[in-house]
């Protein structure tokens, strides 16, 4: 009997740790939810409470303010993005192709957006919360250092300082695409998603077949077309 209740005593601690984090991640997508519809700086805490169906009580038991609901869903959201763009922009495969690549990393980007537009709610308004300005700007660079090492197994012997311009310029043209994407929805957004692909690959084009090997370009452009 003592084990017994030596076991439920540890127990015990381990199911209220596991409420509370359902309770959080309930929280955080009710906030997700509600910053989506009105943005960052219309929501209010009891707009999230209600989303989520709980008393604004509860909220507060584990959130002091809108504030810091909205800086945790970044932190969560800019971890995962980080995850993305880690697997989607690995350095290509000899075998792969240019609009393999392009379609591959956008595909992967767009999904993550539009299944997380929190994110670029908490980014595009008036008010960005807490250290996200800081911690976007961060991942920002992140990104096209590992966009550099993409674009570099795909563009050999492009000089380093060229291969950084190329990738802002393909993050640039992206960011503008995300908008567009975002605003429209089923076969119309489906339609921007592949107008976004075709201006980064035609982009791109002219920098592969400006390589030294051009026979080896233009028998990768073909296989592009």
């Amino acid at each position: 009997m003592p084990e017994t209740a030596a076991h439920q005593e540890q127990e015990q601690p381990r199911r209220r740790q596991a409420r509370g984090e359902r309770r959080i991640a309930q929280l955080l997508e009710a906030a997700a939810s509600v910053f989506c519809a009105t943005g960052y700086t219309a929501a209010s805490t009891n707009a999230i409470a209600r989303e989520a169906g709980v008393s604004p009580g509860t909220l507060y038991q584990f959130f002091p303010n809108k504030e810091a609901i909205a800086i945790e869903l970044g932190d969560r959201l800019m971890h995962q993005l980080r995850t993305t763009y880690g697997e989607a922009l690995a350095p290509a495969t000899a075998a792969t192709t240019l609009r393999e690549a392009v379609d591959a990393a956008v595909d992967r980007f767009v999904d993550f957006n539009c299944e997380h537009p929190a994110l670029f709610a908490l980014m595009h308004g008036p008010d960005i919360p807490g250290r996200l300005t800081e911690e976007h700007d961060a991942l920002h660079a992140g990104l096209v250092t590992r966009i550099e090492g993409l674009l570099a197994s795909l563009l050999p012997d492009t000089p380093p300082a060229a291969l950084t311009r190329t990738a802002h310029m393909c993050l640039g043209l992206y960011k503008a695409g995300l908008e567009l994407i975002l605003a429209h929805e089923g076969g119309e957004r489906d339609a921007y998603v592949q107008e976004l692909k075709n201006v980064l690959v035609r982009y791109l084009e002219p920098l592969a077949d400006a390589r030294p090997d051009a026979g080896a370009a233009a028998h990768g452009r073909a296989r592009l077309l």
